[in-house]
């Protein structure tokens, strides 16, 4: 398919972002796809908050004779609407993704790690929506919601981290801090990681389940949800440690910024968690909480990305007709 070079058109714009990608659109379409895996996650705990669960009650059906939401006498409409317009969503994100795939492909010269890193995107995206059948034929159980959860963060990971490489070259990694630091990065990373997986513990114990006929983990609500307090002021000490190493040792600006921006964003969802802790967990709060924890992941994840940097290869430079000669 051959398009005008020259088109001012938004569609062929568009099209030639993907189709004749530079590495700044390529860089685009990464960073779309990291949005709009965050964005589903958080409309997926909307689901949740609006108790939309079973709105659609069958997959991949929305109800038992129709892929679209009718009107069924069980249903409520609203939470039908929500849940299908979750749904739909689902081909937003596929449509991203096949996008940076075709993007990797197509760029010149071809990038063997773009390929790999766009490529786990579409697949992933398809692995989750059936994961996401499996939850409606669950009724929601708590286990597979939260996985439903956790799947959606290791997407954004693998987003964050094509639109890191699509900056950076194929030369090995090259630290730009001392190495004891990128290991404290690497901890701080694992620590937010338990902390998103204790959280899914809090989320299925808590009182918004999706639906009334969902099942709720049988934890002490009290007791899990101070255990999740207690590793999220262990990962601020670990975000403070490294800001702190950062500063003393003039480390680059983007990794001082990018650990400031994570302090930040968790000192904010510190605060949200516990109004909405001692506001006896109002819908709103949860939802704000489900975006500040994939802020948080997202933010964390950068940092680790701006501790080490790759060099471009240098390009194979052909001998001079003189070398050639002297050579014979």
């Amino acid at each position: 398919m051959k398009l005008p070079a020259d088109s001012t058109h938004p569609f062929v714009r568009l099209l030639r972002s993907f189709w004749v990608p530079t590495e700044r659109s390529m860089r685009a379409w990464a960073l779309a796809s990291v949005v709009v895996n965050a964005g589903i996650t958080v409309t997926g705990a909307g689901v949740r908050v609006t108790a939309s669960g079973l709105g659609c009650p069958t997959w991949p059906r929305c109800t038992p004779d129709s892929f679209v939401p009718v009107l069924h006498p069980e249903v409520d409409p609203l939470n039908m609407a929500v849940e299908f317009g979750n749904r739909l969503l689902t081909f937003l994100v596929l449509a991203v993704g096949v996008a940076c795939v075709l993007a990797a492909l197509r760029m010149a010269p071809r990038r063997t790690s773009l390929v790999r890193l766009a490529w786990l995107q579409p697949v992933g995206i398809v692995a989750q929506a059936l994961w996401g059948g499996l939850v409606v034929n669950t009724m929601l159980n708590p286990f597979t919601v939260g996985m439903h959860y956790l799947i959606s963060s290791g997407l954004i990971a693998v987003c964050w981290l094509l639109y890191a490489r699509s900056g950076e070259g194929d030369a090995p990694v090259r630290r730009i801090t001392h190495r004891d630091i990128r290991r404290l990065g690497h901890v701080l990373l694992a620590a937010v990681f338990v902390l998103l997986v204790v959280g899914v513990g809090v989320s299925g114990t808590g009182p918004h389940s999706g639906d009334a006929l969902a099942s709720r983990f049988d934890f002490d609500i009290e007791a899990i949800a101070r255990f999740h307090a207690d590793i999220a002021y262990a990962v601020v000490g670990l975000t403070f440690a490294l800001l702190f190493a950062l500063h003393v040792t003039n480390a680059p600006r983007p990794a001082r910024r990018a650990a400031l921006a994570l302090f930040g964003v968790e000192l904010l969802q510190g605060v949200i968690g516990y109004t909405q802790w001692f506001l006896a967990v109002p819908a709103m709060l949860v939802l704000l909480h489900v975006l500040g924890s994939t802020l948080v992941w997202i933010a964390a994840l950068r940092v680790v990305t701006s501790l080490r940097s790759r060099d471009r290869e240098p390009a194979p430079v052909s001998p001079s007709p003189t070398e050639t000669a002297a050579a014979l």
